[in-house]
């Protein structure tokens, strides 16, 4: 895959450069292949990498001693970030940021940007980072930028500090039975030319709780203005999984609700918080506007202890194999 992925590039790259290839150059064995690539020049081998993505930049550096030195270069990196990335890294305070934008290396921003969201909004609204695979736009709505049904009303909703998430609030469900959650974000924020995916990002507060096994909630999203990909989805991190239930069952016995059953279950992430995907969408261009809703009106049990981080925005990649920095 990585030889194929370079042989193409190479083949753009020295059309770029208005240079011809000799046809054994792209035949023979994917050794022989590889052999010939390294005996490029470490720029013409930097433009070729910059043709690829981070992840193959990044396992190309195990190629030879030539390619590794590309794979550090410059001119790979800043392909691969995005072309505001200096004015996102600017806004922030200088204490905010844990790179000097002037003396580290592009590679270093890039993963800079992947491992630290940069927050607005003081760290209330708003978090911005890159994704590692394709070095597209994340963007994460945190609950203070979310449209909450009554999130302001004390009795159901209260908004709290919380050591594990990445913004400054999060906002708990004490009691509620109507569920409206909506949030919106400009296109023009996000990566051209890539479908997306929306994650409500969320956790429980308490070893109970109560009103997510009964009905699943609607989720909505899509261009507004444009047909909305809908689904229903689960909240409860362990439907499936009696022995860690952590909350009383609200109905009789320990079959699931057939509308519950088979529904995608939240997947943990690595910073302890679980995630729903919400739907996806695709992003051309232009500066449309993106809504996503969750919603779920219909249960007459209340529900509780509900913490909401907010939503995330991130491109649909296949993350599936390691990723070697």
């Amino acid at each position: 895959m990585l030889s194929l992925c370079l042989k193409e590039s190479v083949e753009q790259s020295f059309r770029i450069h208005g240079q011809e290839m000799e046809e054994e150059t792209m035949t023979g064995t994917e050794g022989e292949e590889i052999a010939d690539f390294s005996s490029l020049p470490e720029g013409v081998i930097a433009n070729i990498l910059s043709l690829t993505g981070p992840s193959d930049a990044c396992r190309s550096s195990t190629v030879s001693r030539a390619f590794h030195a590309a794979a550090q270069s410059d001119i790979v990196w800043d392909r691969f970030l995005p072309t505001d990335w200096y004015d996102l890294i600017c806004r922030r305070k200088p204490s905010d940021l844990n790179i000097d934008p002037i003396s580290s290396s592009k590679k270093e921003i890039f993963f800079s940007l992947c491992d630290n969201p940069l927050l607005t909004d003081d760290g209330k609204k708003l978090s911005f980072s890159l994704d590692k695979w394709s070095g597209k736009k994340c963007i994460m709505l945190g609950a203070r930028d979310l449209s909450i049904v009554w999130g302001d009303t004390s009795v159901y909703w209260t908004w709290e500090s919380h050591p594990e998430s990445r913004f400054a609030e999060v906002v708990v469900i004490l009691k509620v039975w109507w569920l409206e959650i909506r949030g919106k974000i400009s296109s023009g924020m996000l990566s051209p030319a890539t479908t997306y995916a929306a994650y409500f990002v969320f956790r429980m507060r308490e070893r109970r709780y109560y009103g997510f096994n009964i009905d699943p909630v609607d989720a909505m999203v899509g261009i507004v203005g444009s047909e909305y990909c809908m689904k229903s989805v689960c909240l409860d991190p362990y439907l499936d999984d009696p022995h860690q239930r952590r909350r009383r069952v609200p109905r009789a016995g320990n079959n699931l609700p057939e509308n519950m059953s088979g529904l995608e279950q939240p997947r943990e992430r690595d910073d302890g918080w679980f995630e729903t995907e919400l739907g996806e969408f695709h992003i051309d261009g232009g500066d449309d506007e993106v809504e996503m809703i969750l919603k779920e009106v219909k249960c007459n049990d209340s529900k509780r202890v509900l913490v909401v981080q907010g939503i995330q925005i991130r491109p649909k990649v296949n993350s599936t194999l390691h990723f070697h920095r």
